[in-house]
């Protein structure tokens, strides 16, 4: 089906061919699930609306998310009915191990890229995250393709906030050094809505940054994970990164990540304000004016759409 194929139509309607038919009985029930899969740079989305998604979203993200059983991709988006009504609409995040993320900057992209694809071109898109309200501007469009400047919000710095647990530590959590099997690690602790650790590395092929990214994702000073970003200077204005994702692993890009490695960049006052963030699969512009807002521009692609058959047993 193609984007202007899906113009015009209710948000929150289901996609065509998107009633649950049961097409086995007995002992197994099959439902088709309409979804569309993007990825924004490299870092790849399933998402569909809440009304066609089964009960037990963690379980099911996990399959449809299976890379070898199910779809495949690093993460699972539902779109649902804003809150407030003014607003485009409100989603939840999925990783892949099931567990539920608080906000994603590839990720609210794709789900914008699916949301002009319903609704039409709009000159903002504002969406409700557990993280908080995002917007969204359109910076330009073409058959399957966008790129976005996404509002990411004022980081988070307080350590109880992130939340990060050490004792008689200071905010901001700089150069903190965080045992590792490798010694002491020096990381910056922020949050983007969701947990980030950033780690200064001078390259990437000397660095077991794969391994150390699975240990400190589980460290015991993150209560309740942490995203980790392997960071390389390049100059005043452009950085390099490897992005370990907490519930996901190795990812190709990450948005919030990118955000967070600019933003320990800063506050270590190795780089200017703004930034280009060199990844695996392309370049994201973020910037963090003095006391304002991260903000994050970059592309979201669609894949494909489809159907899910989600066999469950009665």
């Amino acid at each position: 089906m193609n984007s202007t194929a899906l113009q015009g139509r209710a948000v929150f309607g289901p996609l065509a061919g998107g009633g649950r038919s049961p097409l086995e009985s007995d002992m197994t029930k099959t439902l088709e699930i309409p979804f569309a899969k993007y990825h924004g740079l490299g870092n790849d989305f399933l998402v569909a609306l809440e009304s066609d998604v089964p009960r037990g979203l963690p379980d099911f993200a996990r399959r449809i998310l299976n890379r070898h059983t199910g779809v495949g991709g690093d993460g699972f988006i539902v779109v649902m009915k804003p809150e407030t009504k003014a607003h485009d609409a409100r989603i939840r995040f999925f990783n892949a191990d099931g567990s539920e993320a608080e906000m994603s900057g590839n990720g609210i992209r794709c789900a914008g890229a699916f949301l002009l694809e319903r609704k039409g071109q709009k000159c903002i898109l504002e969406i409700e995250t557990v993280a908080g309200l995002r917007t969204l501007e359109p910076r330009n469009a073409r058959e399957g393709k966008w790129a976005f400047r996404v509002c990411m919000g004022a980081p988070i710095l307080e350590a109880a906030r992130v939340p990060f647990k050490a004792v008689g530590v200071a905010s901001p959590i700089l150069r903190f050094p965080l045992g590792t099997y490798r010694g002491d690690v020096p990381i910056t602790v922020t949050s983007m809505g969701n947990p980030h650790c950033s780690v200064f590395v001078a390259d990437f092929e000397n660095t077991d940054w794969l391994r150390l990214g699975q240990e400190i994702e589980h460290d015991e000073h993150f209560p309740n994970r942490t995203n980790v970003e392997f960071v390389r200077l390049v100059s005043r204005n452009e950085i390099e990164v490897r992005f370990w994702e907490r519930g996901v692993g190795h990812t190709m890009s990450s948005g919030t990540g990118s955000c967070a490695a600019t933003v320990a960049a800063i506050l270590n006052g190795l780089t200017d304000r703004q930034v280009q963030v060199r990844t695996e699969a392309g370049a994201l512009e973020i910037a963090w004016p003095q006391a304002c807002e991260v903000s994050l521009t970059g592309p979201a692609e669609r894949v494909m759409q489809g159907k899910y058959y989600n066999r469950s047993t009665k």
